[in-house]
């Protein structure tokens, strides 16, 4: 399938599962969001040195490569948002009665570090799997937080493993400014929390239909937000 023709170099609209035959993760087989993140991110480092990135792979897996004096990094796409919808308190729900689905676009996307290292997980298959995080960013977010302090974190030893990608933005501050995550950071400066958070002992997933439907508006509103940072922080990219 060819990606749809678009009118702005970054479309903040684009779904990027409409470009992708059926059941396949945009992530690893999106044209377009592999160029998006090349877009976005091949840009100065906070130190002003020039973080470029090529485009490689094939469909299935797409990714990104630097290799430079800072070193050599493969960096591949998540989403960084989840409805969560084959959970118990989901199917509790009609679907009628569930926040629209905005889709899959940009502001939904980060990329991390791919490269196994010792053959242990990556970021992406950590956050996934551990059972006080359950892929929730903002909780994510809050580990990296931690792990700039030199704070313990559940993902304290992955993060650890993929410290050089981390140094690259100086500190916590550095990463949020580079990967304009600001719409994950409360007017406090802490985390903004899409769901009630007690030092990682609460449940990660709502396990409630009101506090699963506030989670839903938080992100939505996160969604909403960064594709407009995104969109009002690129308009001179060429296409």
């Amino acid at each position: 399938m060819q990606p749809a023709e678009i009118n702005l170099p970054i479309d903040p609209t684009f779904d990027f599962r409409s470009e992708v035959p059926a059941g396949r993760d945009p992530d690893s087989w999106s044209p377009t969001l592999r160029s998006y993140h090349r877009l976005l991110w091949s840009k100065p480092l906070p130190d002003g040195r020039t973080f470029d990135l090529t485009e490689e792979g094939k469909p299935g897996g797409y990714f990104l490569r630097h290799d430079s004096a800072l070193g050599t990094f493969r960096l591949t796409s998540d989403t960084i948002t989840h409805r969560y919808l084959r959970t118990a308190v989901a199917k509790q729900i009609p679907a009628a009665a569930l926040p629209t689905d905005i889709g899959y676009t940009i502001a939904s996307a980060l990329v991390f570090p791919g490269t196994r290292v010792d053959g242990k997980q990556t970021i992406n298959q950590a956050r996934g799997t551990h059972p006080r995080i359950r892929d929730r960013f903002d909780l994510t977010l809050e580990c990296i937080r931690r792990h700039y302090q030199e704070e313990d974190n559940p993902l304290r030893a992955v993060l650890t493993r993929y410290s050089s990608f981390f140094e690259l933005f100086v500190d916590f501050d550095g990463y949020v400014d580079f990967f304009l995550l600001h719409d994950v950071i409360g007017d406090d400066g802490k985390i903004a929390y899409w769901h009630h958070f007690d030092n990682f002992t609460t449940p990660p997933v709502p396990n409630d239909v009101d506090a699963y439907l506030a989670y839903r508006r938080h992100t939505s509103d996160f969604i909403r937000a960064r594709n407009k940072r995104i969109a009002d922080a690129t308009p001179g990219i060429p296409s």
